[in-house]
Formats: C-alpha cells, structure tokens, sequence
C-alpha cells in the first residue's frame, strides 16, 4: 500500500507541476494594457483627421470641435484603472489550485476507486494448514451451538474428510442425517470415509450408502469406483468390471483417471478369469458439415483461435467425439465420427443420434471460458452430411 501511495503521490506532483507552470515561469514580455491602446488607437484618429483638415476635407469648425471630443474621450478612456492581465496573488492561485486537484482527485479516487481493497489485498497472508485447522475448529464450535444444522454439518463433514481426519467426517455424517440421504455425491463421500475407517471393508453401512447413492444417480464417479473396489475385494470381479466400465466410459480417453482405470478393469478381468474386451469396431458412421459465424462476431476472431466442434449424447456432459482446428476462413468444414471419440466404449456411431456445439476458444482448454464464441446445441441424427451450425453467440 505504501509503495502504491508513493507513486500515486508523485504522479499527482508531476501533474500540478505542469498545470501550474506558467505561474512559476511567467513569461518575459509583458503583455498591452488597455490603457496603451486606448492611447495608440486615438493617436491614431487624430492623425487622421489633421492630415484631412491639411487635405481640405474638413474645415475649421469641424476640425476644432472633432478634435476637442477626440481628446476628452481619450482622457475618459486613458484615465481609467488599467486592466493588464493579471492573476492577482500567484502564491494564492498556486495554493488554491493545488487544494482543488488535490482533494479532487482523492474525492474520485475514494468513491470510484479501490484503494480500501488494496490495502486489505496487501494485508492478506497466505494460507496455511494451521490457519485452515483454526478455521475448521471454529466452524465445529459454531456448529455445536446448531446442532439442527444438517447442511452445515455436511459442510463440516467435507472439511474435515480434505483435511484426512476421516473419525470426525464420520461423526459429522453422521449428524447431517436427511440432508446426506438426499444427495449422492455426499452419500458417496460418508461410505467412502466409513471404508477407510474400517480398513477398506466396505461389507455393511459402506456398501448400502453406495447403493443408495447409484439408486439417486447410477452415473455418479465415486459411487461406481467404490462399487467397483468393493466388489474386487469381495473377489466378485465380473461386478468390478461392470462398475468400472461403466466409470470408464465417463472419462475422457488420454487421462491418467481414464488410463487407472482401465488397468484395474484389466487386472480384474484376469483375475476373474474374464475374457478380454472386445476391441469396439471403429466406423465412419458420424455427423458432418460445415460452421458459420455470424458477421458481427467476426472481428473478434484473432490469430491463433481454436475452433471445437463437440458431439455428447443428448442430455449428457461428456463428449462422445470432439474436432480440434485452427479458425481459417469461414464457412469451415467438419467431420465428427469414431476416430475422434473421447472413450473407446462410447462411439458417436453408436447413437441414432447427437447434440452438436461449436466453440471458439482463445486458449483451447476443455472447459468454457468467458468470451469464448458460441453456436446454440442442435440435435443431429448420426449420418448427417449437410449440418449446418452457426456461432452466434459469447459467452459471459
């Protein structure tokens, strides 16, 4: 915060520098009253009018009384207080603009800017395993005086299963009561944490909270890997395999979770004296077409731009064929079959049909990000040669 003032300050002292610098420097030649050229101007006339009276354009009267009020208006004009350009006191002026731009500017600066929230930036520390515990142990002291917080004592139970203090997530499971039987992913975590209190047995509360949880949502990750691994330790393989296939075609191909997976499948299966699997068939079979952009987002296409077209199922999250290219000139073309399938056990061929999207992104990561380009998901059915999508939108 010291250091930001510092700058700020001498920023502001360079800027009252050059604003009052003609106070400081005053230029040398001094500039024309209006006395003088009051005086210049009527010199001026009566020349004139004596060279007319020398010419015989005008007589004698005339001359004597244009003359007589020639010289009183000079005398009026020239007898008044001159009023040379001045600024009055330079050292008041000096003092009176600095005050004004200096409380202007802190005036906007405090009601538009930030200056609170770098200084509570500054004085953040970063976090560490002691400050999370304190955090922890507060929110269990919290929590003691409401004990009819089921969502906070889930919340609990969650803290205390990252930091690995599996007895008490147990114990705050446990008192999360309706609100864990609800929600599968925190059935999932309680049957997961009873298991490893128990030395990975999952005969009894474990496996009924993993069935609970696959009866909610017979997708959820967690639940299938610990269905999976129970039954591999009960030496039920083929019920191993079931499960962690069914995990596998959830994640994407080229992942070490994809990669763990299939190896504990492969073990299972030679265990179990399982036949291998069949290797899928690839096929041609897919959706093809070609993307458009609408013309006024066409300016905020820049070098280097990654254009994805992605294929799921419809209703679900992941990808069954994704297309990967660098934006060229549009229209583009695209094909999406097996040969771009994101799992070997989930084939674009295999569906009738798919909810097609394109996305450009500046960086090409897997997930959206703001200001990526978008085109609204159509469903296609598989075999389409002439899908036509349009990138219409950006995302917030």
């Amino acid at each position: 915060m010291t250091s930001f003032l510092i700058s700020a300050l001498l920023l502001l002292i360079l800027v009252l520098v050059l604003l009052l610098r003609p106070l400081f420097f005053p230029a040398k030649d001094s500039a024309t009253s209006r006395r003088q050229m009051n005086a210049a101007i009527y010199r001026e006339e009566l020349d004139k009018l004596e060279a007319d009276r020398l010419a015989g354009r005008v007589d004698g009267d005339s001359y004597e009384q244009t003359h007589a009020e020639m010289r009183q208006r000079l005398f009026q004009d020239t007898d008044e207080a001159d009023d040379l350009a001045v600024l009055g006191s330079p050292k008041k002026t000096i003092i009176g603009i600095c005050l004004f731009v200096v409380l202007l500017s802190a005036g906007f600066y405090f009601y538009l800017g930030d200056a609170t929230r770098v200084a509570e930036k500054n004085a953040e520390t970063p976090m560490t395993q002691e400050s999370v515990e304190k955090m922890v142990a507060e929110f269990a002291a919290k929590m003691e005086k409401e004990p009819d917080n089921l969502k906070g004592w889930a919340m609990l139970a969650r803290s205390y299963r990252i930091l690995g203090r599996n007895a008490e997530a147990a114990k705050a499971y446990a008192r999360a009561g309706s609100f864990v039987d609800a929600d599968p992913q925190l059935l999932a975590d309680y049957a997961d944490v009873l298991a490893a209190n128990a030395d990975g047995n999952f005969a009894g509360k474990p496996q009924q909270l993993i069935n609970k949880a696959l009866a909610l949502d017979p997708n959820n990750l967690l639940a299938l890997w610990l269905s999976g691994t129970a039954a591999f330790n009960a030496q039920n393989y083929k019920a191993a395999v079931q499960s962690w296939e069914k995990l596998a075609k959830q994640l994407p191909a080229d992942t070490d979770e994809a990669r763990a997976i299939a190896a504990s499948i492969a073990e299972a299966r030679s265990k179990g004296g399982l036949a291998p699997a069949k290797a899928p068939v690839i096929s041609n079979q897919g959706v093809s077409g070609q993307v458009e952009i609408a013309p006024e987002l066409k300016s905020k296409i820049q070098p280097g731009d990654v254009l994805m077209v992605i294929a799921r199922k419809p209703g679900e999250r992941m990808p069954v064929a994704v297309l990967k290219t660098a934006v060229t000139a549009f229209p583009i073309n695209f094909v999406l079959n097996d040969a771009l399938a994101m799992s070997p056990n989930a084939l674009i061929s295999q569906l009738p049909e798919v909810s097609v999207e394109v996305r450009i992104s500046k960086t090409g990561m897997a997930m959206p990000e703001s200001g990526d380009l978008l085109s609204a998901p159509q469903n296609i059915k598989v075999g389409t040669t002439n899908a036509r999508l349009m990138i219409n939108q950006v995302r917030p």
